[in-house]
């Protein structure tokens, strides 16, 4: 994994081998300016990753020798040699816990070691975490939107930017608050529940019963095998006569498929009903089966829509399968699961909720996969420094720096720090407080002098009834310590219903003004859920004077 990085990675290592300070203890965080989604949270992924590629940071002979062919021909020998016997055996990471509700500011990570080393493993970490957490914070907006009740199942493999992509993506939307992933492959590795109906392409496939083989199927308690294109066939002449419907309307090849595929899955019967006409053809196709399945003992599982009107039509389908469960005394048959999908989107969702709908479960695929509203989270990675270290460093030898630029977005916080989570006495957390590395946890029930980001003139006083430190070791001396890989989506959704999360929260655009110190950092975005200590306030205040 060490050769996964910006050449200009290499060739500052080269400088810093070259002027002695190679093994200089640095320390490097890892965090979004901005909320994603023009939204005021994202939820930290991809540590899991961050961990293997820690784990398996060396560069081989094969890699040394490449490298030889691409750095400058001045290059000492001596310098590939020491490469040679890298690893990040001195690294320490903490991070928050996978599916952690993060804000802007916030490290997602933080990690220690020489800083040759931290400095290398830049590239590599930003790559395998901006992606994921984005694709989580997707999958989370989708859950909001959704609510908690709502089954959600991820369906973009065909739509990802390749397999790593496509894996990627199933991985984090149910860390994200998915339920199921139509990924095969996803389900294998990491433990999805997989989930899927049929297509357009096999109902089309079928155009009279005559094609239906084998046509009988054994009564679910045993006995003699039935006729099941017989049975279904008089059970759609009795649901036609009850919608008022004209049989001949109901397309036989669609007929045929269903019954066909409940002969194969009796037990997991379920329709794609919008092949020809809904209303004429796809459901009554489907009670005809469905009844006939119910008179063997079987139970049909499920519908699902691909095109039109999605709420409109789940409400009209759960009228229909209401009408049939009281006529024909089936109970069950108005809780059959109405599934939809064609495009969801987020827009999508908040049409359900306004039009209402009967809809019990959603696929979605391009706007979850491919994050078309935000296509990159712009995740940073920051090291402290030194006085006369790079800008992209936070720490270095002990030395805190502050990066101060003509970008006022650009402008970092200083320090290596401790990130603490607050809660309230309901047990709601309702601040995430930055604090200097050296200073004492806060404590529950005493006043505690914070300042908001974004409110830097004044300090504002809070009591914490819990405190919770954020970040947890996760490597050190060359191990894993402890999970890493939180797959339980429940975990994420209930956070974000904690937090009381919502989509928006955008941030007011930053105009870069350089008047006082307080201006700038008036430029820190407005987070109320994200503060720091005085004594780290002081901190950037006095780098901010000496940069003036």
């Amino acid at each position: 994994m060490a050769p996964l990085t910006d050449l200009y990675h290499l060739t500052m290592a080269y400088g810093h081998w070259r002027a002695g300070r190679h093994r200089a203890p640095a320390a490097a965080e890892l965090f979004f300016r901005r909320g994603p989604f023009r939204g005021s949270f994202a939820l930290g992924a991809g540590l899991a990753e961050g961990l293997r590629c820690l784990r398996a940071f060396r560069f081989s002979a094969a890699d040394v020798a490449y490298l030889r062919s691409v750095l400058p021909s001045t290059t000492e020998d001596a310098f590939f040699d020491y490469l040679a016997t890298l690893d990040a055996s001195e690294v320490t990471l903490s991070a928050v816990p996978e599916g952690s509700v993060v804000f802007a500011r916030v490290p997602f990570l933080q990690v220690k070691g020489p800083l040759l080393v931290v400095q290398l493993l830049e590239t590599t970490l930003l790559c395998l975490v901006s992606y994921a957490s984005l694709v989580a914070t997707n999958a989370a907006r989708f859950r909001l939107l959704a609510g908690p009740d709502m089954k959600l199942m991820e369906m973009g493999l065909r739509r990802a930017q390749g397999p790593d992509g496509a894996l990627s993506a199933s991985k984090y939307s149910y860390i994200g608050g998915f339920d199921y992933t139509s990924n095969v492959l996803a389900g294998k590795l990491y433990g999805i529940p997989v989930r899927g109906t049929i297509a357009h392409s096999f109902i089309m496939s079928f155009t009279s019963l005559e094609e239906v083989q084998p046509r009988e199927l054994p009564p679910l308690a045993g006995g003699e095998p039935v006729d099941l294109v017989a049975l279904a066939e008089s059970w759609l002449g009795q649901v036609c006569e009850l919608l008022q419907t004209p049989p001949e309307k109901a397309n036989r090849g669609e007929l045929a498929a269903f019954v066909s595929y409940a002969i194969a899955f009796p037990q997991d019967f379920q329709g794609l009903l919008d092949t020809y006409c809904v209303r004429r053809s796809g459901l009554p196709n489907f009670c005809a089966v469905a009844l006939a399945l119910h008179q063997l003992g079987y139970r049909a599982i499920g519908v699902r829509l691909d095109s039109g009107d999605l709420a409109q039509q789940s409400k009209e389908i759960r009228q229909v399968l209401r009408a049939c469960g009281a006529h024909f005394q089936v109970p069950w048959f108005e809780t059959i699961l109405i599934a939809v999908s064609n495009d969801i989107s987020e827009q999508s969702l908040e049409e359900f909720s306004r039009e209402g709908s009967e809809i019990d479960m959603i696929g979605v695929g391009t706007n979850l996969v491919t994050c078309p509203l935000q296509p990159s989270l712009g995740c940073v990675y920051k090291v402290g420094v030194a006085a006369l270290c790079p800008a992209w460093l936070v720490e270095v030898n002990g030395s805190p720096c502050l990066k101060l630029t003509e970008d006022e977005e650009k402008v970092t916080i200083p320090g290596t720090k401790t990130m603490y989570r607050l809660y309230d006495a309901a047990g709601h957390p309702f601040m995430d407080l930055m604090a200097l590395e050296e200073e004492p946890s806060p404590s529950t029930g005493q006043e505690l002098a914070v300042r908001v980001l974004g409110q830097l003139r004044e300090a504002s006083k809070v009591v914490p009834t819990a405190v919770e430190p954020l970040h947890r070791t996760y490597f050190r001396d060359g191990q894993v310590r402890g999970a890493t890989l939180r797959m339980v989506a429940l975990e994420s959704s209930l956070e974000l219903t904690r937090w009381g999360l919502r989509l928006g929260g955008q941030h007011p655009t930053w105009t870069w003004s350089c008047i006082s110190i307080l201006q700038v950092c008036e430029l820190l975005p407005s987070l109320p859920e994200v503060a720091m200590t005085e004594r780290l306030h002081h901190l950037l205040t006095e780098l901010l004077q000496a940069s003036q």
